[in-house]
């Protein structure tokens, strides 16, 4: 089978099996990108009053309990905690995927709201799906995506090698038909002499 066949073969039923996933990481990836510019996708960052972070952990959780959409009843129910001493505050981020934003001196409540970056980056990465579906079909997504990629750039290429060798074979051509040209133009003017 020729190489230019096989990659289209490759080509054709390789985006066809990898479509699905494909568009996942695609579209969750394009709203990562866009997490930082979308309060939707992930809270603004709010500043504080001071630039050194003064709460206590007994504080914080006390400050965070306090808010209802976050479900917090003890350190158990808070996936982590996020200090930003430049800007004043630090977020408290819940299992249930709400945030809030604390100020890092007085403790006062900057901000509450659900937070959906990290549901988008599970499910960009796999893990949203089963444990193993980032290794057995993301992964090998990604390394079909490579052979496409590397397959599609020999088809591109292709017209313009074959344009090139024509090219070169008519340019082979025409200097062969000028160099006998002009051989039996020198050897009928030494003939008649």
């Amino acid at each position: 089978m020729k190489i230019s066949k096989l990659s289209r073969l490759t080509h054709r039923w390789g985006s066809i099996l990898i479509a699905a996933p494909l568009v996942v990481i695609v579209v969750t990836g394009v709203l990562l990108q866009l997490k930082k510019e979308s309060a939707w996708i992930q809270p603004s960052t709010q500043r504080g009053s001071g630039d050194e972070p003064t709460l206590g952990f007994d504080q914080i959780l006390a400050a965070t309990q306090a808010i209802p959409e976050a479900e917090v009843d003890s350190w158990d129910d808070i996936d982590r905690l996020d200090v930003r001493p430049g800007k004043g505050m630090l977020k408290v981020r819940c299992k249930n995927s709400w945030e809030v934003q604390l100020d890092a001196a007085t403790g006062e409540v900057l901000q509450v709201a659900y937070r959906r970056s990290d549901l988008i980056e599970s499910i960009h990465d796999g893990s949203f799906f089963h444990d193993g579906f980032k290794l057995w079909v993301f992964l090998p997504t990604a390394l079909i995506l490579a052979v496409l990629w590397a397959t599609g750039i020999y088809l591109f290429v292709l017209p313009y090698h074959a344009q090139w060798q024509r090219r070169q074979r008519e340019g082979a051509r025409s200097q062969k038909q000028r160099s006998v040209g002009r051989f039996l133009s020198v050897s009928s003017t030494t003939s008649s002499d």
